[in-house]
């Protein structure tokens, strides 16, 4: 048996139960043993020697129990884990634990089948973080068999959580080859994109409406429109705190359409929501709220759909122009930062619209106060420490220009600031 320090990752002369040491073993080794430890920690406290990985494609799992993200990311990744293991690939996942104490630790890794780097080896873990350059969880690094000496990382792939939420267990063995290939099947797919292939499927080619003669609309009579792809369910709050706004926002968009565009060939606005609810009766509670197209709960096109557009979070808008293929995955955030006038969606009319709100942000005060937030805020963009976030005072997406406290992370939509009582004069 050798022991092998994994901090300054020089390899000592030996072999392991007999076997010669392979370079892919020795660089396993160099990362994942200490200088007194050969092995992981399986969920059921059982020690297995880190030779036991040799051969197969190895995720390095940094998470943590306190962070949701993580914990979201955990349940998806266990399916891919386990459908991995029931079709005999070759396949081991070994969590980093960034938990603060070993309850929550031993807590965490009995709800993963997988191994972990043991709580008390902290210079192990310090290492591997280093190592791999993680800066945010979850964070998922895949290692592959053929990989060289200890410091050859060329197959090494660092965008494992992408790649889970992205193609699941089609991206194994998550190679650069196989992610060629997927990355081409996605091109061709969506070069072949149109309204019809997305919405219909053998047995049915109609969306659901609120009509009461005929609750049927034939997807090719939308065929020519804009349309907006709803991902939402009434179980998720901002999903249903999100109704009323885009339903104001769909009305002005088809009003404006009938009134200014009437007498020109425009396209028409629709949208058609795709449900995530858990039982026919919330769909059909959530649905009545809406003034739009549906369609029907448990069709299998809701999940090839959410799967199709990387849809991770909801509520989500997918905006299709009139040829079927995608215009933008960013719906609901131009939505809350245009309203109205971001139809339709365009990369033109965006540009005319940045432009306009970059003369606009010229005329805004540099500092303001909100009613909830005792410090001031400074007025920031993209380029000077901005970015995309969540507004404290409305919780909708935004980005580009806000106000934002640099001492504590607080931050606005420029149109949710106000004068705060307690600095008025």
């Amino acid at each position: 048996m050798i022991f092998i320090q994994g901090k300054n990752k020089k390899m000592m002369e030996g072999t392991d139960n007999g076997y010669p040491l392979t370079e892919t073993f020795s660089r396993l080794s160099s990362l994942l043993a200490s200088i007194d430890r050969d092995f992981l920690i399986a969920t059921d406290d059982t020690q297995v020697k880190i030779s036991e990985l040799q051969g197969k494609v190895v995720g390095i799992y940094f998470s943590a129990n306190w962070y949701s993200p993580c914990r979201k990311f955990n349940k998806l990744l266990i399916e891919v884990y386990e459908q991995l293991k029931r079709q005999g690939c070759d396949f081991e996942i070994v969590l980093v634990s960034s938990d603060e104490d070993i309850g929550a630790y031993n807590n965490y890794r009995a709800s993963m089948p997988w191994l972990s780097v043991p709580f008390s080896d902290l210079e192990t873990k310090k290492a591997l973080n280093q190592t791999f350059h993680v800066e945010a969880m979850p964070c998922l690094v895949f290692l592959q068999p053929n990989d060289g000496g200890i410091d050859d990382g060329a197959n090494t792939l660092l965008d494992g959580v992408e790649l889970i939420y992205r193609y699941g267990i089609e991206a194994f063995p998550f190679t650069r080859e196989r992610l060629e290939i997927l990355h081409m099947e996605q091109r061709e797919k969506e070069e072949r994109q149109t309204l019809v292939n997305l919405l219909t499927n053998n047995g049915r080619d109609y969306v659901l409406s609120h009509d009461p003669l005929s609750n049927q609309v034939h997807v090719t009579s939308l065929q020519g429109k804009t349309i907006g792809l709803y991902f939402g369910a009434q179980w998720c709050i901002p999903c249903v705190e999100f109704i009323p706004k885009l339903t104001s926002i769909y009305r002005k968009i088809k009003q404006t359409i009938r009134e200014v565009h009437r007498t020109e060939n425009q396209e028409d606005f629709e949208i058609v929501f795709i449900s995530s609810d858990r039982d026919e009766a919330s769909f059909v509670s959530f649905f009545e709220t809406m003034p739009w197209l549906a369609l029907p709960f448990g069709d299998a096109t809701n999940k090839s759909l959410a799967k199709h557009f990387d849809v991770r979070e909801i509520p989500c808008l997918v905006i299709l122009g009139p040829d079927g293929k995608t215009v933008t995955k960013q719906g609901r955030y131009l939505i809350n930062l245009y309203q109205e006038n971001a139809y339709p969606f365009t990369d033109a009319r965006l540009e005319f619209l940045e432009k306009q709100l970059e003369e606009e942000a010229k005329s805004l005060p540099k500092t303001a106060f909100h009613a909830r937030h005792q410090h001031e805020l400074n007025l920031v963009s993209e380029q000077t420490g901005g970015g995309p976030f969540i507004c404290c005072d409305c919780n909708e997406q935004g980005s580009g220009w806000a106000y934002q406290c640099l001492e504590c992370g607080f931050e606005v939509h420029p149109k949710c600031v106000g004068p705060s009582p307690l600095h008025n004069t």
